[in-house]
């Protein structure tokens, strides 16, 4: 670390303000309202083109946010955009109505987009045609700065001194029409970003982490889409219950039959058969309807065409022969869980424990969550797996090949290094 950044780690982070005094009232801070009042909602491509040639003449970076219907619908496309760029104001998009917005996504190409928490909003984006090229991710600044909540409506309280509305963040999205109150949410979600970015900007500029902070960006938008999952039905929450084969294959139909009708009515799959309710009869393997039907998660509020499609899946599951039953769940590729470590390699628990100390302090020197500064996943990879030569270039490839950037590389490696050379 810089004599700079140990400075800048050592002060303060700026916020709107001290305690005040016991005996003085605290200032109410102002609720934030649009400036330009609430933008109508475009919904056709009439609208669309007027927007686009706004935003294409409008200056500096634009605003960017999405708003999804998780827990209520199939998937998690998005339901609004919010944008907002200097010269051309705020707008609210519906992607219903206007489903392809890549003109629009291309008309910003070339410039940079502010998002809060970018990484939650950037597939839905890119499924209606907007990736960006360059980004400035607010919440992730925030947690690179060290503030200690990074929400929106706390970062813009603290650093601007505004209040946000609250209270309409986990609606249903997909609602027609969106009442004005959920209008009037979102479009504040981008009213003052552009703002908050720079006073960020400013704030990591000051504490010698900005450049830290651009190689973050830009890794995030040059990530490509996340791949797939393999057996998604083995992440039903419960399943670690579930240990014989042939009641893991209950789970996989039943997990299977629930996401064909979730994603035929477009509904989310929590409310078409809750994962408690798929655990329960995995365990029971009824034999018949009535049997499911005295299950929890099978009362009497589900139709008998329903449960009659939940017990086909299990006598599907039950019917498997058994070279078609599903292998326990295997360890995932990589180190065994630490708390075993002591037993199987003592050497390498004695690395991990060596290597955690030290990226705590760093860490609490430089004001950032430890996850940041380097993933715990990576930590352990290497603990367990070291270089086969313990030098500075061989800590700092393989740290590169987990993925570290090269800020990251140039804070930790020469602490890992020393970790690495840890005797039990």
């Amino acid at each position: 670390m810089t004599d700079a950044q140990e400075t800048a780690a050592d002060t303060s982070l700026r916020t709107t303000g001290g305690a005040p005094p016991d005996d003085v009232a605290p200032a109410p801070i102002p609720l934030l309202e649009p400036r330009e009042g609430i933008p109508p909602v475009v919904a056709d491509d009439d609208a669309l083109a007027t927007v686009i040639a706004d935003f294409a003449a409008g200056t500096g970076p634009v605003a960017v946010d999405a708003e999804r219907a998780s827990g209520y619908r199939y998937g998690q496309r998005a339901y609004l955009v919010q944008l907002r760029r200097e010269g051309a104001g705020s707008t609210l998009i519906d992607p219903v109505g206007c489903p392809d917005l890549s003109g629009l996504g291309e008309a910003l190409a070339d410039t940079e987009w502010i998002l809060h928490a970018a990484t939650q909003d950037l597939p839905c984006l890119r499924d209606i045609g907007m990736t960006p090229t360059s980004l400035f991710d607010t919440e992730l600044a925030g947690r690179l700065a060290g503030f200690p909540r990074v929400g929106l409506g706390a970062m813009v309280e603290n650093v601007l001194g505004y209040a946000l509305e609250k209270g309409h963040s986990a609606v249903d999205w997909s609602t027609r029409p969106l009442p004005e109150p959920w209008l009037r949410y979102a479009a504040l979600d981008v009213e003052l970003l552009v703002d908050l970015r720079d006073a960020l900007e400013k704030e990591l500029d000051r504490q010698g982490k900005l450049e830290w902070a651009l190689e973050e960006f830009a890794a995030i938008a040059s990530a490509p889409p996340a791949p797939p999952r393999k057996d998604p039905w083995r992440r039903t929450s419960g399943m670690h219950k579930v240990r014989r084969r042939r009641q893991i294959a209950v789970v996989r139909e039943l997990w299977t039959a629930r996401d064909q009708v979730a994603q035929r009515r477009d509904i989310s799959p929590g409310k078409v058969l809750g994962d408690a309710a798929i655990v329960e009869a995995a365990l029971a393997l009824p034999v018949d309807v009535q049997a499911l039907t005295a299950l929890p998660g099978f009362g009497h509020r589900m139709g008998r065409r329903q449960l009659e499609q939940w017990q086909a899946a299990v006598d599907r599951a039950k019917q498997l022969p058994e070279s078609e039953l599903p292998q326990p769940g295997q360890q995932p590729a990589g180190p065994p869980p630490p708390r075993s470590w002591a037993d199987k390699d003592p050497a390498a628990a004695a690395r991990l424990s060596a290597a955690r100390t030290a990226v705590t302090e760093l860490a609490e020197r430089l004001h950032m969550p430890q996850e940041n500064l380097i993933t715990p996943d990576t930590v352990r990879r290497i603990c367990w797996e070291p270089p086969k030569a313990l030098t500075p270039g061989a800590v700092e490839t393989a740290l590169a090949g987990h993925g570290a950037r090269r800020w990251q590389i140039e804070q930790v490696a020469p602490l890992l290094l020393r970790a690495l050379d840890t005797r039990a």
